[in-house]
């Protein structure tokens, strides 16, 4: 590695200190439906551990496990009621134990999934905070008194709508005020205004599991914790509704730079431990860097989700009616956030699946034909191992899993969100606005990751012992593509992921630090770019890249329906 570059905002280490997670594959594990050890149809710690080389030989670094804590499962684990036990279907805290082991042993990381802008309602803190208004937690959470209509009937204390469609606010009897949930009713808001809350958090949640040896955390709905504080109603932009969008209310509010500072300074600088933050509704650079600036010290990287939400509505309303977009659409926004760290010190992510979206190769590919299907995997695969940032890939994404078939019915989608849509377009009674949001959720619906990785094409995928009942149903098509049928398989999507994530590490200087410049930026049938690499013109970098040419082009037919993509790749 050059020394000179490794100094700045695009660098591999700063003040001489090596920055592994720059250069670093992570590998996202959703426990439920990665790998079952006891046939119970439930994925669990044991599973994952028992699939460790597989990663390994893939050519991942660090392992990102969704979280596992003890949970009523209201949102598949999003909903703690434990931060310091393991669910029960998954394993144990010594589990977790072995896990790090596994993962250490074998020179891999581990880090977990942190959910705490809020906790399930079943949370001794939320149990203790419900039980008096003088009780000293709370203030734990956000209580508010009722307002009240020309009528007298009682409504919220704020007209705003939550992500899973209705009101933010859920009436206690006990107490006589509502509760803040900006997700479910079963998930209420933690009040970091309070130190003391805080002060819990870092210590119950953060350094218990460090000091266990996991490596850091994957931080969810990271710039929710400050709310604005006047809990003023939100403009009215949906007029047949009660409920409006406020996500200026409670995103990036005034004091969450303060909060994360603090978080970093206090439970993550002292073991060394890696940060990335989930960043929704902050769709501009200048919004995005004051959170992965070095200097800053606040999170080491981010996921911002311009180019996820592709085709989406939106997170509000109409986030399940589809909405087509175009190549050049697309290649605006990688660009975008590709140089946005140009000549700064912050640090960007690369990803194109996770747990909350339909599968990309089923939204950016096309998957009508085997040959299709899999030249698009492959496309997808060179394009993601390209791109600067640090590399994060989704299960199941480096097989070319899909989406759910078309053929499924609404009853095998299992997901609270999926649901409180599909019930909220139902409950309008317009056949057009039921049928939309069905054919969103057949492109976009979280469930679509979810499916239970197809590990063989024995009973359940392998998943599962044969004659178990899987929580969730085995994809139709998981004789044709699973792990172990394209292992023996040097032309296979999981052979090309591991040459192209090999291809990655040897030149990192090109592909993880490099510079992106977009080309033909309006074309609408051809995506091209180039990436140079920081070391200077003569050294051994630059020549090995001039060797294997200089840069990419990945053609996308344009779209015709459903936003759908037909790639095929070449290397000039």
């Amino acid at each position: 590695m050059n020394g000179d570059y490794h100094q700045n905002g695009t660098n591999g280490c700063l003040f001489g200190k090596e920055l592994w997670w720059k250069t670093a594959t992570f590998y996202q594990v959703y426990p439920a439906s990665f790998k079952d050890s006891n046939g119970d149809g439930w994925g669990d710690i044991p599973g994952l551990i028992s699939e460790m080389d597989y990663l390994r030989d893939l050519g991942v670094d660090c392992v990102w496990l969704s979280p596992v804590f003890e949970s009523p499962q209201a949102d598949m684990g999003y909903d703690v009621s434990d931060y310091q036990k393991i669910y029960a279907p998954y394993g144990t805290v010594d589990d977790v134990d072995a896990l790090v082991a596994a993962c250490h042993g074998r020179g891999m990381k581990l880090i977990l999934d942190l959910v705490v802008n809020h906790t399930s309602v079943e949370h001794v803190w939320f149990k203790e905070s419900r039980s008096s208004r003088d009780n000293p937690k709370r203030d734990w959470y956000i209580w508010r008194p009722a307002r009240y209509d020309a009528e007298g009937k009682r409504i919220p204390p704020t007209n705003w709508r939550g992500y899973f469609a209705g009101p933010t606010w859920t009436w206690d009897e006990h107490t006589q005020e509502y509760y803040l949930h900006l997700y479910a009713s079963d998930q209420p808001d933690l009040n970091w205004e309070s130190e003391a809350c805080r002060e819990a958090i870092y210590e119950d949640t953060m350094r218990f599991w460090l000091e266990r040896g996991v490596d850091g955390f994957r931080i969810d709905t990271v710039n929710k914790y400050s709310k604005r504080t006047e809990y003023a109603d939100a403009p009215v932009t949906d007029p047949g509704s009660p409920h409006q969008p406020a996500p200026e209310m409670w995103c990036n509010g005034p004091r969450i730079h303060e909060f994360i500072r603090e978080m970093r300074q206090k439970a993550l600088e002292p073991y060394g431990a890696v940060s990335v933050g989930e960043l929704s509704n902050t769709p501009l650079p200048s919004q995005v860097l004051p959170y992965v600036s070095a200097a800053a010290k606040e999170l080491d990287m981010v996921f911002e989700f311009s180019m996820i939400r592709l085709g989406t509505g939106g997170m509000f309303g109409p986030k399940y009616v589809y909405m087509p977009f175009t190549l050049p659409q697309m290649k605006g926004i990688v660009a975008k956030w590709q140089t946005f760290i140009e000549s700064t010190d912050g640090w960007t992510t690369v990803f194109c699946e996770n747990h909350d979206n339909g599968r990309a190769v089923s939204r950016f590919g096309d998957c009508s034909t085997r040959a299709l299907w899999a030249a698009s995997a492959r496309a997808l695969a060179l394009w993601q191992a390209t791109l600067t940032g640090t590399l994060f890939l989704y299960q199941g994404q480096e097989i070319g899993m899909t989406n759910m078939p078309a053929s499924w019915g609404i009853e095998e989608y299992k997901d609270v969100e999926s649901r409180s849509f599909y019930a909220e377009s139902k409950a309008t009674g317009d056949p057009k606005r039921i049928a939309d949001t069905l054919r969103g959720l057949a492109i976009l619906a979280r469930d679509h990751s979810r499916i239970p990785f197809q590990w063989n094409d024995q009973p359940n995928a392998g998943f599962t012992a044969e004659g178990a009942t899987s929580w969730m149903r085995v994809h139709d098509d998981y004789r044709e593509i699973n792990a172990e049928k394209q292992k023996g398989d040097p032309n296979s999507v999981l052979s090309f992921y591991k040459r192209v994530l090999r291809l990655r590490k040897e030149y990192q200087d090109m592909f993880v630090f490099g510079s992106f410049k977009l080309l033909a930026a309006e074309d609408e049938a051809l995506f091209t770019y180039v990436k140079e690499s920081p070391v200077a013109e003569g050294t051994a970098g630059r020549k090995a890249l001039t060797k294997r040419q200089d840069y990419l082009s990945v053609r996308l037919k344009k779209a015709m329906s459903m936003g759908k993509r037909r790639p095929n790749s070449s290397r000039h």
